[in-house]
């Protein structure tokens, strides 16, 4: 699993995106607290609580 970090404007990690084995990736706090999935096959992301947030990939919207 590949792990990339989201920074803000001063070049803290607030954030990362981690690509899962089935296609998948996760949106993780800066303390690798899962916030959300996007899953591209069905285009769709969602909380932590699985419930759909957007139709499309907003994983660093969840960070943010």
């Amino acid at each position: 699993m590949s792990r990339e970090p989201i920074r803000d404007s001063l070049m803290r990690t607030i954030g990362y995106i981690e690509a899962m084995p089935d296609g998948r990736q996760k949106a993780l706090g800066a303390n690798l607290r899962t916030l959300g999935y996007n899953d591209p096959k069905r285009n769709v992301t969602q909380d932590a609580s699985l419930r759909t947030v957007a139709h499309g990939s907003v994983l660093s919207g969840l960070i943010y």
